[in-house]
């Protein structure tokens, strides 16, 4: 799993080490956390007529959204694989609408969809949870 972006982008929100020692499962539940935090400062700012600030949040949003949707293994042969791509695909929509059209219940629909995908991931048993793959040599 790549989490070059979306990991870097919450990097900077969160501790340096947690980042550093999270194994893929950890990252993603992490991600996710990123995406739904920044959704409600999003929609504050939203409410608020802060144009910029919603924009730049919600951008960042979608970064965390398209890192997600990079996750998923297109190696495996799961139709979950490719109904979860779509959803990505879906919340970026979604995301992109909400900004061009200060909608914030597209903002709380996406936070909605991220919040039943972090529920389901983190009751994931620990014995059922896929190893990380080694990372690229430089």
């Amino acid at each position: 799993m790549g989490f070059g972006y979306g990991a870097g982008a919450y990097q900077q929100v969160r501790s340096h080490g947690a980042v550093e020692t999270a194994d893929a499962h950890g990252l993603i539940t992490m991600l996710m956390d990123g995406a739904i935090e920044r959704l409600t400062k999003a929609r504050g700012h939203m409410l608020r007529g802060e144009t910029a600030a919603k924009g730049e949040l919600i951008s960042r949003c979608m970064d965390i959204v398209s890192e997600l949707r990079g996750s998923l293994d297109p190696k495996v042969e799961s139709p979950l694989v490719g109904q979860l791509g779509a959803l990505y695909d879906y919340m970026g929509h979604r995301l992109l609408h909400a900004n061009l059209h200060n909608d914030p219940r597209a903002l709380d629909e996406v936070a909605d969809l991220l919040q039943t995908l972090r529920d389901a991931w983190v009751r994931i048993p620990l014995d059922a949870r896929q190893p990380a793959r080694p990372a690229a040599a430089p």
